[in-house]
């Protein structure tokens, strides 16, 4: 069966960034909207292994052509290339996919990272739909109010794939899911949990539907977590990092819970706040 390592899987290396492979493949990592093409541009073996996991679409790798040098023998053309190369093997990329090999330059050009990792991919998006976030018996979804911080997007992702939700809906204001910060934050669960971007009107109009309570998460006057209901279905509502939850969104809300703490602490970040919540509801789901 032939391998990534075979030559004849190699596209010549490309010394240009204006090559038309180069340009599609930093066009994905540059889209900020919610709207997506066909493709998304990750980076590094961790993703691209979870891509493949995932069961998406690879499209096109990257590698980066690098120069090594042997000890006492000088420079070493193509060490750097094979290494890569026998790594993409060990992932099991189909033999159909092509690889096109990049000078460093063209390759720190199209990526986002400043320490770029050498493997990087277009690959087809999974969809999802709002009703197949809320499908099932007692949903648990996280709704993200405008959070902005791309690690604490990812996080949360990550955090809801960790303790079973069933999705995240995504309000106007949220940073795009396929960010590169918020995949590398998200570790690959970006790529199996549903993350839906909705109109609030659309997210909360779904969620009355399906009779789904809406639980505002806040600093202070809410109902300890721990005493909450969230064995059953529920949509934990968590805010920007800055503002918090509007008025207009606590209104929407069937109850506030609130995470207890002790110290001397004002308040918790976007994403741990919902790591907590998303981990009591798991606690108690798997006490009953």
């Amino acid at each position: 069966m032939p391998t990534v390592s075979d030559r004849s899987r190699l596209i010549s290396i490309v010394q240009s960034r204006q090559n038309a492979r180069v340009r599609e493949l930093r066009a994905a990592f540059a889209q900020s909207g919610r709207d997506v093409s066909e493709v998304i541009g990750i980076e590094g073996e961790h993703l691209l292994a979870e891509a493949l996991r995932s069961g998406l679409r690879v499209k096109t790798v990257f590698v980066r052509h690098d120069v090594e040098r042997s000890s006492g023998r000088g420079p070493t053309r193509g060490t750097g290339r094979v290494s890569a190369l026998r790594r993409l093997d060990r992932l099991g990329l189909p033999a159909f996919v092509p690889v096109v090999e990049l000078t460093p330059a063209v390759f720190a050009s199209a990526v986002e990272t400043e320490s770029p990792q050498g493997i990087a991919a277009l690959v087809g998006p999974p969809r999802f739909s709002l009703d197949g976030a809320l499908a099932g018996t007692d949903p648990l979804v996280v709704v993200a109010a405008g959070v902005q911080d791309p690690g604490n997007f990812g996080t949360v992702i990550r955090s809801a794939e960790a303790f079973g939700a069933s999705g995240v809906l995504a309000l106007p204001g949220t940073v795009n899911v396929w960010n590169p910060k918020v995949l590398r934050a998200s570790a690959g669960s970006a790529f199996r949990v549903p993350v839906v971007y909705e109109r609030s009107a659309s997210i909360f109009d779904a969620l009355a539907r399906r009779r789904i309570p809406v639980l505002a998460a806040v600093q202070n006057d809410g109902i300890p977590c721990s005493q909450a209901n969230l064995a059953g279905p529920a949509a934990v509502l968590i805010g920007n990092e800055g503002s918090g939850l509007s008025a207009e969104l606590l209104d929407r809300a069937q109850a506030r819970i609130a995470v207890p703490m002790p110290g001397p602490v004002e308040s918790l970040n976007a994403a741990v706040a919902a790591s907590i919540l998303l981990y009591e509801a798991a606690r108690q789901r798997g006490r009953r």
